[in-house]
């Protein structure tokens, strides 16, 4: 970072409802973002809800200060009344807030009256079909309680793709998203050498990730017998029981993790021929760029938004039903060394060029820099 730096001295805040594990795809956009800001000279200040891993999660921002704030009344509103003084307090000159539907939204709006300053909001895929079909009279409060002025008030809204923009202007009336997709984690190595038949779904416990089809449509498939799939993540004890319950009737050749991070996650790239994501509903999926980065092509569904992994030849399309999940599979198992080692350097190159952090930062720092010129609407 140099004085020449886009952003240099600009004091940014990241808001999120979760600075830690329980955010999932959006805690590692937050994160990562953090660290963009960094290389482009600003200095990222994280506002969240407290919640029980954000003390041990807080290293993953670099550094960045990070100030959590306790919640009083239904932990789904998130409602903490520490948080605005706080924002007001830190003299920021622009507020980013990742994720909607709960109190930060109210937040980040009311520090955008107060202050003057600009405000953009990125949704995270929260305004998906699948998702707002979800617990509809909730949201409908939340519209009218305060989603829509901060919709209207934010300097822009920022979409990770064309279809998420689409779906920011069904339900904001907005048309003026700016498009920038996260950007992923420095590009490794590309594999030298084909990977036995281990494929990885690593994020997440949740039903729009939709795990039970996929260890359904893995008993189904006819498979090698160094078969393996790996599931790793985290997620609401439910959820978790659930897809134990599933992996259980699966038998041996299906193992559920827990959690992985850092060192561990790396190993577990590092030793699977694809992931797999047979998701309902995302924004775009952190876990499928990192997938990448390690030079590991994916399975994945069109829900995922990242269309350019099927024009690349960097993924396959799977489908969200086991019977569609089904052919994929068993053609990944047993797929050619020449042509895996084609998808892979594929991925690579998609994280290396469109998806790596230079590309994404300078689409940023142009962003930033209107939204601090414009101010709220």
């Amino acid at each position: 970072m140099t004085e020449n730096a886009p952003l240099v001295g600009k004091r940014i805040g990241l808001l999120t409802a979760s600075a830690s594990r329980l955010g999932g795809g959006v805690f590692e956009a937050v994160a990562a973002q953090a660290r963009l800001l960094r290389d482009l000279g600003a200095e990222p200040l994280i506002f969240a809800l407290d919640d029980v891993h954000s003390q041990a999660d807080a290293a993953r921002f670099g550094g960045a200060p990070v100030q959590t704030f306790a919640v009083r009344g239904p932990g789904q509103i998130g409602y903490a009344p520490k948080l605005v003084p706080a924002l007001l307090a830190a003299k920021l000159d622009l507020l980013h807030l990742h994720g909607i539907w709960m109190y930060p939204s109210q937040a980040a709006s009311r520090w955008a009256a107060q202050s003057g300053g600009g405000y953009i909001i990125s949704p995270h895929g929260m305004l998906d079909p699948w998702i707002t079909a979800r617990g509809r009279w909730k949201k409908a409060l939340a519209r009218a309680g305060y989603e829509r002025r901060s919709w209207r008030r934010a300097s822009f809204l920022h979409a990770l793709t064309g279809a998420e923009a689409h779906d920011i202007a069904r339900e904001s009336g907005r048309s003026d998203s700016v498009v920038i997709a996260n950007a992923g984690p420095n590009a490794g190595r590309i594999p030298s050498t084909a990977r036995a038949p281990h494929l990885l779904y690593i994020g997440r416990i949740h039903a729009k990730k939709n795990l039970i089809a996929l260890v359904t449509a893995w008993c189904q498939a006819r498979r090698p017998d160094a078969a393996r799939l790996t599931l790793a993540g985290w997620g609401e004890d439910s959820d978790v029981a659930a897809l134990q319950a599933a992996v259980a009737a699966a038998g041996p050749s299906v193992h559920f993790v827990g959690p992985q991070y850092g060192a561990a996650k790396q190993a577990l790239l590092g030793d699977a021929r694809f992931t797999v994501l047979p998701s309902h509903s995302e924004g775009l999926p952190m876990s499928v760029l990192d997938s990448w980065a390690a030079g590991v092509p994916s399975l994945m569904t069109r829900h995922c938004n990242l269309p350019e992994g099927f024009a690349a030849g960097a993924a396959l399309d799977c489908g969200d039903r086991p019977e569609s999940i089904v052919p994929v599979l068993e053609q990944v198992l047993t797929m050619a060394e020449p042509e895996w080692h084609q998808m892979a350097r594929a991925a690579h190159d998609l994280a290396s060029g469109p998806f790596s952090s230079r590309v994404i930062a300078a689409r940023w720092a142009s962003a930033y820099r209107s939204a601090m010129t414009v101010g709220p609407r």
